[in-house]
């Protein structure tokens, strides 16, 4: 549920706080990337 007023009207990463906000995944929309790495296919690894 976002409870941040600036992410309810425009969303977080167009925040001007979004670097420095500690709780971004808490009140606001953001969701992080996943950070696991795709796996690779045989013809990506030559």
């Amino acid at each position: 549920m976002t409870l941040c007023p600036i992410a309810l009207a425009v969303g977080c990463k167009k925040c001007a706080l979004f670097s420095v906000c500690p709780v971004k995944g808490v009140i606001g929309d953001y969701k992080p990337e996943s950070k696991t790495p795709a796996k690779k296919t045989a013809s990506e690894k030559k």
